[in-house]
Formats: structure tokens, sequence, C-alpha cells
């Protein structure tokens, strides 16, 4: 996903896990026709049916800031890329630091707060 704008990406991550939802409850003979539409191969899509993706899955897009990367988290990527532009600021080795932080602690509020404390977006 890399569309640079937080909300597309948002979009983008949420309908991906509702398809992944609908797949986990497909009964066979359904998956054999989504294989056929999506052109997949069969294990690749065994293995997701059982409920995750087989692959690392980044976030890409519009994420500037460590409440952008925490939310990405929070929606099941497993990583998140950040572009130059984050870094177009007067402490661009904090704002990278602290997006590191959002990631590790993405589901501690207390650290969340801490990180975003006095980032200003342009």
């Amino acid at each position: 996903m890399g569309s640079g704008n937080i909300n597309e990406t948002t979009k983008s991550m949420k309908l991906l896990m509702r398809e992944l939802r609908d797949l986990k409850h497909m009964k066979e003979s359904q998956v054999f026709s989504f294989l056929k539409k999506i052109k997949a191969p069969y294990d690749m899509v065994v293995q997701t049916k059982m409920g995750r993706l087989p692959i690392v899955h980044f976030a890409a897009g519009g994420i500037m800031t460590p409440m952008d990367a925490a939310l990405m988290m929070h929606l099941r990527c497993r990583g998140v890329f950040v572009g130059s532009e984050t870094f177009d600021c007067e402490d661009p080795f904090q704002r990278g630091r602290r997006i590191i932080q959002a990631v590790m602690y993405y589901n501690n509020a207390h650290v969340l707060v801490e990180c975003s404390y006095g980032i200003i977006v342009n």
C-alpha cells in the first residue's frame, strides 16, 4: 500500500482485513472460485485462509506521525514505511525515533502520548 495519504492507506488496510475475514469464512468450493478470480496459488490462499498473510505486510503512504504509524500497526500491518517528507521538520532524528517507538509500543497509550507530544505536521 502506498498512496501518500493516510486516509487512503487506512481505507486500503481495512478493505484488505475485511477480505481476509471473508476468505476465512468461505466454504471450500468458494475458495476455488476465489482462487481463479484473483489468480493466486492455492497454497498461499490456504495459508491466508488460516488467518494470516503468508507475506510481511507493510503500510506506506501518508504516515507522518507516530499516531499514524501506531494506527497501521493496530490495523495488523507488520511494519510501516515512511516517506522522506516525514523528515522535513526541525528535528528529523527525533521524529524518526518517535515513529519507531510508536511502532514498537503501539498498544501502550502512555508511550504513544509521549511519542506524539509536540509533533507539528504542516
